[in-house]
């Protein structure tokens, strides 16, 4: 095979459209849900990993701020909306939330795959 976009397609090699998705979690007393769309792992993510490694970005954060994007693929939030440091007075995202995204995220990138 040669190498071009064509070829690449054709094998599947791009992510594709962001999957849309329910997430749910609790604050407190109080239960909210939510419609998420969720990006496969693809550069958006392995670019997150390689800030990670790099000790450039937090690596929960760069996943979920990779992953989480609007219908059309752009990123919801930036690695610092998650950790509270583009806003230290709101703070950072409650983790009810941050454990539910990651689960949603999960699921998305292990669709049609057997569990061992």
């Amino acid at each position: 095979m040669k190498l071009t976009v064509e070829a690449l397609q054709t094998t599947g090699a791009f992510t594709g459209r962001p999957i849309e998705k329910e997430v749910a979690w609790k604050q407190g007393d109080k239960e909210f849900t939510a419609t998420v769309f969720i990006r496969p792992l693809g550069y958006h993510s392995a670019k997150s990993d390689i800030l990670a490694h790099a000790g450039k970005v937090d690596n929960v954060a760069g996943r979920i701020a990779a992953s989480v994007c609007d219908e059309a693929g752009h990123p919801v939030f930036t690695p610092e909306d998650i950790t509270g440091e583009a806003d230290p007075e709101r703070g950072a995202l409650d983790g009810n939330l941050t454990i539910a995204l990651l689960v949603v995220i999960q699921e998305v990138n292990n669709l049609g795959k057997e569990k061992p």
